[in-house]
């Protein structure tokens, strides 16, 4: 018996290590474990047919973690009639995903697992819910995609040659501060057919409609490509793909769209040092002039990073008047529009994205902002000479900037005063001594030869 017992022992240990091994295996070489979802995964529900174009997308930015105040992806739920009533058509919801531990200092950019979504955000189930919804409510949805790094606790760190070493160590992404994530290596075909496989997931299992893919430049452009590629080889698919970038050799590996940091830094410096105001219609013919054909950039009055680290849109410009004219000139200038989650408010504090965080968007705030919100919105849909990239004529001076724009059914002259005190600027004969529709008042003016603004005061006039 003794001896039995002693062989019984045996047996049932080298049964547990021949498991140990076999999960390891597992992880090592990629193939996810049985708890984890497993490789070819299926299409759930019906592809969305209402994708829109590149250069007709209005994105609004969702942290969930701050967006209501159950904190999770069913909160959302609730305001997406809100969100469309701003004419938006595209979500971009922040990363969902489980957080890593490990040397962690709480972003949601630190991701543990691909795979998985982080558990006060809710399950799968959840994450399908929403983007049904938000179907229904013709509008797409894009997850946030982080490339460059994940977090020191990821499930592939069991197998090291997946990271960048230096002597024999995983090293932080270089030239960065970001020490609570570990720099991927794209040298390893392995890893980078298991990111692509991960992408497909979301896309298949959850049917969202792309992604917004964090610190683009730092992964090699070839791998966008294939990825991209990938992608867009799934059946029945329409899919956004936008870099937060702005090298726009990015555009041409298969993205649809890059951030305009370009534009939001001319902005900065007109409202904050004094630039010349021309210098922001300048900066968007620079960039339009970088731009492949059919592609298109992102602009901005605000996101989680500005508003997190910066300040508030009131803060950084000056008030909320002024900040609203950065909102006019980002919407109305060509490119895509973007709003953040709480912009609509004006809220009078920052959002943090990092956890724990103290305070969520409280949506009874400031009426009056989310009405002229819905106005620009509103005339941005009604009069296509607010949309696109082309036939627009810059009038700004030193002090005002304007610009008048033509479409096949609508003109425009949008004028904005990023200074203090009141300045004037003489109208385009065209525009002269005529009667315009204003869209704020929703009556009818008359002009004469002049279009005067008060101090961080705008017009948005239609013909």
């Amino acid at each position: 018996m003794h001896v039995t017992s002693v062989w019984s022992s045996k047996i049932a240990i080298k049964l547990l290590l021949a498991l140990v091994v076999l999960v390891s295996c597992d992880r090592i070489s990629g193939v996810p474990s049985p708890a984890r979802p497993a490789a070819p995964y299926t299409q759930y529900g019906t592809p969305f047919e209402n994708v829109p174009e590149p250069q007709d997308v209005v994105l609004y930015e969702i942290n969930p973690l701050v967006f209501s105040s159950s904190r999770d992806l069913q909160g959302i739920i609730p305001r997406l009639d809100s969100i469309k009533a701003l004419g938006v058509n595209t979500l971009w919801i922040m990363p969902i995903y489980e957080m890593g531990i490990d040397r962690s200092v709480g972003s949601p950019y630190c991701i543990k697992d691909y795979l998985s979504i982080r558990s006060d955000f809710g399950d799968l189930d959840d994450l399908r819910t929403l983007v049904e919804k938000a179907h229904e409510k013709d509008m797409a949805v894009l997850l946030d995609w982080v490339a460059n790094h994940t977090s020191w606790d990821h499930v592939w760190m069991q197998d090291s040659s997946y990271y960048v070493r230096e002597n024999g160590s995983i090293v932080h992404p270089p030239g960065t501060g970001w020490t609570d994530v570990a720099e991927l290596d794209y040298n390893n075909l392995e890893m980078r057919s298991e990111m692509i496989s991960a992408m497909k997931y979301w896309v298949l299992e959850a049917n969202v409609d792309g992604y917004r893919c964090d610190y683009a430049g730092g992964v090699p452009n070839d791998f966008w490509k294939a990825a991209i590629d990938s992608l867009r080889d799934i059946p029945g698919r329409d899919l956004i793909m936008f870099a937060e970038s702005d090298q726009y050799d990015l555009l041409d590996e298969g993205f649809d769209l890059s951030f305009s940091w370009s534009f939001y830094g001319s902005c900065w410096n007109i409202w904050n040092i004094g630039a010349h105001a021309s210098t922001l219609f300048q900066s968007h013919q620079d960039e339009l002039a970088l731009l492949p054909e059919g592609k298109t950039t992102v602009r901005f009055l605000t996101n989680h990073d500005q508003h997190a680290w910066d300040g508030t849109p009131e803060t950084i410009f000056g008030s909320n008047d002024a900040a609203f004219g950065v909102f006019i000139a980002a919407t109305t200038m060509g490119g895509v529009p973007l709003i953040y989650n709480g912009q609509e408010k004006a809220l009078p504090y920052q959002l943090p994205f990092f956890t724990p965080t103290t305070k969520a968007i409280n949506w009874g705030l400031n009426v009056v902002e989310t009405v002229r919100h819905r106005q620009l919105m509103d005339a941005y849909w009604q009069f296509d000479a607010l949309r696109g990239n082309q036939g627009r004529t810059g009038l700004g001076d030193q002090n005002i900037i304007a610009f008048t724009s033509k479409g096949a059914t609508s003109e425009a002259l949008v004028g904005i005063n990023p200074r203090g005190n009141t300045h004037s600027i003489e109208l385009p004969e065209s525009w002269k001594n005529r009667r315009v529709w204003d869209i704020f008042t929703q009556d009818s003016l008359a002009l004469g030869t002049n279009l005067t603004l008060s101090a961080s005061g705008y017009a948005v006039l239609i013909q």
